[in-house]
């Protein structure tokens, strides 16, 4: 594949907020990543798309301090993060909503959304719930149920709101419409959108190409732990090799 350059102004001005450079990481012996480098800026919503197995949650991964890089470098505003701890890194102001939702399914909502504030006093977690709540009417009206009686919308709302509660100024969200029906498929990409025009920037991994794409501002495609193609939303859409490969289109 041949990369795309990006259009001006799609990536954003000044420091990146989020840079990884030349990332290398293993799972053991196994190479997962080849020497990644992608760059997320200020109020950005950036998406990773690519095959099962390229390497898009690994990336997240390696973002978040649960994998550490064998070589390359993870800076989080202009800080290098690569051996940063996970705990660390939520109060540094990284958010994640994993794959699989992940919720603490015997907790009530409001339990699940009072772990993902455990690193803030009780005065933030107040004012952070109350936002989460305007974001997601239907988690407030749920909040004494416990999370895995929820519906899998619900609990992928469930997921965003408690990565939510950590406050963050980078928030990793992989794969939110997985096993969602097309309709709350639609919902929860509103409500992406939504937390990015508050000011916090998004680093997306999603299967959902066409959805992803068109809420982002700029894209990387993953194969096999390398990046093959990137640049502006706009121009990945209509790159041929990326309609046919991850579109659905002939």
């Amino acid at each position: 594949m041949t990369a795309v350059a990006a259009a001006p102004g799609d990536a954003g001005t000044g420091t990146p907020v989020l840079r990884l450079t030349d990332v290398n990481t293993y799972y053991g012996a196994i190479h997962a990543l080849r020497g990644i480098s992608i760059e997320v800026h200020p109020g950005e919503i950036v998406t990773l798309i690519g095959a099962n197995g390229a390497g898009k949650t690994t990336t997240l991964k390696t973002i978040s301090g649960l994998l550490h890089p064998k070589q390359g470098t993870v800076e989080f505003e202009g800080k290098d993060i690569s051996r940063v701890e996970p705990h660390e890194l939520v109060t540094m102001g990284i958010g994640q909503a994993p794959e699989g939702r992940r919720i603490f399914s015997r907790l009530t909502v409001l339990e699940n959304l009072q772990m993902g504030g455990f690193t803030r006093t009780k005065a933030e977690n107040d004012e952070q719930l109350e936002k989460v709540y305007e974001l997601f009417p239907r988690l407030k009206e749920r909040a004494s149920q416990k999370g895995g009686t929820l519906s899998g919308g619900e609990q992928q709302m469930l997921a965003i709101g408690r990565a939510m509660m950590t406050r963050p100024r980078v928030l990793l969200l992989d794969e939110p419409s997985l096993g969602l029906a097309p309709i709350l498929v639609q919902q929860i990409f509103a409500i992406i959108q939504e937390i990015n025009s508050r000011g916090i920037t998004i680093l997306l991994v999603e299967q959902n190409a066409i959805q992803a794409l068109k809420i982002a501002n700029r894209g990387y495609v993953l194969q096999t732990g390398e990046v093959v193609l990137s640049g502006s939303a706009a121009d990945l859409r209509e790159n041929e090799t990326v309609r046919k490969a991850y579109l659905g289109e002939d």
